[in-house]
């Protein structure tokens, strides 16, 4: 279980960075380019730890659907980009992939 908790730590450390890439403005404002540096190499030294318990393509599917849903959540309310039908079916199928691997594969570690 620990390292379910270090992949969580590790998703939102690589989401805020993401958030803290849009407010650096292309790296053109010191202070958010900075976070975004620190924020992403935290995201994947905690990556390369869960990887030592958790199959790569399992973590890495973790990593991505969850990294995407809650990007899209805060492009949404922080951001205000909306999202269109086909975005949030996708979004949707994401969702439905992360559940299928963590509840029925055998391939998760768990």
């Amino acid at each position: 279980m620990m390292a379910y908790g270090l992949l969580a730590l590790a998703i939102l450390s690589e989401v805020t960075g993401s958030t803290f890439l849009v407010k650096s403005e292309g790296f053109t404002k010191l202070g958010p380019s900075v976070a975004v540096i620190v924020l992403f190499s935290i995201a994947f030294y905690l990556l390369s730890q869960v990887i030592k318990v958790i199959p790569l393509g399992i973590a890495y599917a973790i990593w991505a659907g969850v990294g995407i849903i809650l990007t899209a959540i805060i492009g949404y309310f922080v951001f205000r980009q909306s999202l269109d039908l086909p975005a949030m079916l996708g979004i949707g199928l994401i969702v439905s992939g992360v559940v299928v691997i963590n509840l029925f594969s055998n391939s998760t570690g768990h």
